[in-house]
């Protein structure tokens, strides 16, 4: 029996619906149509949250055949995982356009998005968080500069004051950095490892 007719059969063991399947796990009921059509293979941490719902093991939906051999072609989708995060870090150069809110952007996204293992979520937090931080620096900095030029102006009668330009290139620049640094990142990550068991 395929994995997708074993799920099949276990759901409706269960009498659940797809959909309700789908609510228990967190995934789309499109997701659970294509995996028990055989249309598409389920990632490893899907399968096990799968199995748990069904209240059935992994290894029992896993194996293809009474004699227990196990499949080897399921495994994570790190590649699709890689691309989301991916995405998601290149929509925080929204910054460049809209400084103060543009976090929210890949906010959107992220809300957005189905059937994330936790760690592509804890990634996906770690950009988002880390754009919040930026704009409250950047903001910190900017008020700093503004500081500094009215107690310059008005006590010490200086005519030397910081130009808005030089925080406004420091932290852009920053932020591109950071954004090309977590791109790199994410590209090296070995996001199977990360996955909970």
């Amino acid at each position: 029996m395929e994995l997708g007719e074993k799920i099949a059969q276990a759901r409706k063991n269960k009498g659940l619906t797809q959909e309700q399947l789908a609510e228990l796990t967190k995934v789309t009921g499109r997701t659970i149509q294509r995996i028990e059509s055989g249309a598409s293979e389920p990632r490893t941490f899907t399968l096990k949250v799968i199995a748990e719902a069904l209240d059935t093991s992994f290894e029992q939906l896993n194996s293809t055949s009474a004699t227990g051999d196990i499949r080897v072609n399921i495994k994570p989708d790190t590649d699709e995982q890689r691309h989301f995060l991916q995405l998601l870090t290149l929509s925080c150069f929204s910054y460049i356009l809209i400084p103060v809110f543009h976090f929210l952007i890949p906010l959107l996204i992220f809300k957005r998005s189905k059937d994330r293992d936790a760690s592509t979520i804890k990634i996906a937090r770690r950009i988002i968080r880390t754009q919040i931080y930026w704009v409250v620096a950047t903001n910190i900095f900017f008020l700093l500069c503004l500081g500094y030029n009215l107690i310059s102006a008005v006590y010490f009668k200086r005519e030397f004051l910081i130009s808005y330009l030089v925080p406004f290139f420091v932290t852009y620049l920053f932020n591109a950095g950071l954004l090309f640094w977590q791109m790199l990142e994410i590209s090296k990550a070995d996001l199977d490892e990360k996955r909970p068991n």
